[in-house]
């Protein structure tokens, strides 16, 4: 890639604009079992399977085994990861809970603090209260009030903030350092990243012929977690990032080899408000770098449209940063590489976290043309 440093192996050009699909053999560093969560610098060994297995064992009777559900006609083998079951309504119980009980005895006790727009927010809320410990969570004056609400009745002390992803950060981390807590990240984290693999892990056991997968992108850390998995065990499965075409900027970043940010106002524009992050981070944007085979990104109308579809066609409830991945599996299939791939497809489905106002304007949406 041109534009700056590529970490990992370059992503081609082609993989990333749209061309030809093509099979990526697994990356070698992604079967390491990872270095120090607690450093993380860029050039150290991505997650691997061994990490993902123990974020499993961690989370067992806590986070859901989600089901594939089908999705469109039986011929067309497709399905949708339901990580709108799980108890919070999302898959941020995954790396929240494994993160934060992993952490020290004595660290724990003081507390956690987190920054979020949403789904890690509570996550880190049901994990602290499930655990005992207090919990900060640092959020936009805009997140949704149906998470707002849910963060608080999990017990947590919610911090407002403007909408900028990094004014959430500099205050969640003035406010660790004033009161002793520790920080659990929204994605830029190997521990975090591990724990969102387990998602990759159930799918590579549940359909070990999967062809594809989908999976959505915001700060990345779903997406990482899930391409390591997929790598390790399935090498041969492609693994596909899904963006709102008003909130790019891993694609942009994936294009150029380099992180590149987005502003705040630009990202707050998409109604897939769990993907409003504005860069991704230093170890998401590595392991994509490596692991991703292409991004492709889904517009607004296309979204609303797939949140419709999941409800009409899979009966899931589902918000709309979850319904990226059905927008592209229905209206970007050949962008995305789909067509003509021998075996089943899976979409995962992040969240199901949805404002009840906004769902029944969502279920009204018209569906684009090609889409039906």
């Amino acid at each position: 890639m041109t534009g700056g440093r590529t970490i990992g192996r370059p992503v081609e050009p082609a993989a990333i604009g749209g061309h030809e699909p093509h099979d990526r053999p697994a990356d070698p560093r992604a079967t390491a079992d990872g270095g120090d969560p607690g450093t993380n610098p860029a050039d150290q060994p991505l997650v691997g399977l061994a990490a993902i297995r123990a974020a499993a064992a961690v989370l067992r009777g806590v986070a859901v085994r989600t089901p594939l559900v089908p999705f469109g006609p039986p011929e067309a083998r497709s399905y949708l990861k339901a990580e709108s079951l799980q108890p919070i309504g999302a898959f941020k119980i995954r790396g929240a809970y494994a993160t934060v009980a992993g952490l020290p005895a004595d660290a724990r006790a003081r507390g956690v603090i987190t920054y979020s727009s949403g789904n890690h927010a509570q996550g880190v809320a049901r994990a602290a209260r499930l655990l005992g410990i207090p919990a900060v969570v640092v959020m936009p004056f805009d997140a949704p009030p149906i998470k707002r609400d849910r963060v608080a009745a999990d017990g947590a002390e919610i911090v407002t903030v403007g909408t900028a992803s990094e004014e959430r950060r500099r205050v969640a981390e003035r406010l660790s350092a004033e009161r002793g807590l520790a920080i659990i990240p929204p994605y830029d984290d190997d521990r975090i990243i591990a724990g969102q693999g387990t998602c990759g892990l159930e799918i590579a056991e549940d359909l070990p012929g999967v062809a594809a997968v989908l999976v959505p992108v915001g700060g990345g850390g779903l997406a990482s977690g899930v391409a390591a998995a997929i790598r390790a065990l399935r090498p041969g499965t492609r693994v596909i990032g899904v963006e709102p075409e008003l909130a790019a900027d891993a694609r942009e970043s994936l294009e150029a080899g380099r992180i590149v940010e987005w502003p705040a106002a630009m990202v707050s524009r998409t109604i897939a408000d769990g993907t409003r992050t504005q860069a991704l981070g230093r170890r998401t944007f590595a392991h994509l770098s490596v692991l991703l085979d292409r991004i492709v990104t889904v517009t607004e109308d296309e979204i609303a449209a797939g949140v419709r579809l999941a409800a009409e066609e899979s009966r899931l409830v589902v918000e709309p940063s979850g319904a990226l991945t059905v927008a592209a599996l229905r209206f970007r299939a050949a962008e995305a590489g789909l067509e003509g791939l021998n075996g089943p497809v899976v979409a995962v489905v992040s969240g199901g976290n949805v404002d009840p106002a906004a769902y029944r304007r969502y279920l009204a949406a018209p569906i684009p043309a090609g889409g039906a």
